[in-house]
């Protein structure tokens, strides 16, 4: 497998000044922006297809063609582990804890650095970064069960400022061992899809299937009922909303668009609503998400990612539309392979600038 290489200015060179305008409308000041966008290439198997250059690819922004660099040399990983340690994972705790090793050498690689963090109502540092496999293997064995809530959206910020403060000349990664859901945090999605597009962070998911945690999870204490004689909801089967999948994905066959959402998020229209932020953050970008059940499943899906990693094509740019504001969409294609598969980026949030700067 070829090894890639991190452009680094960055995705977007200078630091965005967030400020909050009428009608909950967001703003953005910026310099000159260098988009980064890491780019995977499957075949009609999956299997990752290695060897293109440069002009191999063509990268749309908002529709328009770019000029593109394709880089090829290998720039270490920074890599932050944040796993959730609450009751209700008890049983997947173990699991996770013999990953040291994989974790160490087959995704950050053997010049990456590795950081532990722990997180059930609250976000623990177990061990900053380091490139020592027994520490990072000790930091696994300090995962405990802890209380009911989990606070996912939370842990992915902490991480992700972690990560802010590494080196520009190092990828960065954050890989989220957790249920999709989100219980108890205080962040908003929108924080997060910001600050990992400063901090140019690509997020991937190791999903713990609900149906362990809600069979092996101890049941809570009774809670009293909140709702008065009368004023109980609808009984189930009584249609009350539209379907989850369209609420998500915009559309009813949840067929992955999910730029109407990252549009609703950045306009602090949809936060709450989002039943799947690991899906969001995951798809923002540009990560995968990974389901498992056993062992086996955990570690073949560890090492998928990193397969994913280090067969990256990192493709960078500056915009020639930086007049259009708002969402921009990237879209690459392969010249003349119309049966691949590109997995990448799906695009900033970026304000207007005027023509010339």
């Amino acid at each position: 497998m070829p090894k890639m290489g991190w452009w680094m200015a960055g995705w977007l060179a200078l630091p965005l000044i967030w400020a909050q305008e009428p009608e909950s409308q967001p703003t953005f000041r910026t310099g000159v922006q260098v988009v980064v966008a890491p780019t995977v290439v499957l075949d009609g198997e999956g299997k990752f297809v290695n060897g293109l250059e440069r002009q191999d690819f063509i990268l749309l922004d908002n529709g328009k063609p770019q000029d593109i660099r394709v880089d090829v040399t290998f720039i270490p990983i920074s890599l932050v582990v944040a796993v959730q340690a609450n009751s209700a994972v008890e049983v997947v705790l173990p699991k996770v804890q013999k990953l040291g090793t994989m974790l160490h050498y087959l995704v950050a690689g053997e010049q990456g650095e590795v950081a532990v963090l722990a997180f059930d109502h609250r976000v623990q540092l177990l061990q900053d970064f380091t490139s020592d496999t027994e520490k990072i293997q000790e930091a696994l064995k300090k995962l405990k069960p802890g209380g009911q809530n989990s606070a996912m959206v939370d842990a992915v910020l902490y991480g992700i400022r972690m990560l802010r403060r590494r080196p520009e000349n190092r990828r960065r990664v954050l890989l989220l061992i957790s249920e999709t859901r989100d219980r108890g945090s205080e962040a908003r999605k929108r924080d997060v899809l910001e600050a990992a597009q400063f901090a140019n962070v690509a997020v991937y998911s190791l999903n713990i299937n609900r149906l362990i945690t809600t069979l092996t999870a101890k049941a809570p204490p009774p809670r009293p009922d909140p709702y008065p004689p009368g004023a109980r909801p609808l009984p189930a089967g009584v249609p009350t909303t539209p379907h989850t999948a369209a609420q998500v994905s915009g559309n009813a066959t949840n067929s992955g668009n999910f730029i109407p959402v990252f549009v609703e998020i950045f306009k602090a229209v949809r936060d709450i609503f989002v039943d799947n932020p690991v899906e969001v953050f995951t798809k923002w970008t540009g990560g995968t998400e990974h389901p498992f059940i056993t062992q086996a499943d955990l570690e073949r899906a560890v090492r998928r990612i990193g397969e994913e990693l280090h067969s990256q094509y990192i493709i960078s740019y500056t915009p020639n539309n930086r007049e259009e504001g708002g969402f921009h969409e990237i879209q690459v294609l392969i010249r003349g392979r119309n049966d691949f598969k590109v997995i990448t980026r799906p695009g900033y949030w970026m304000a207007a600038q005027p023509t010339g700067n």
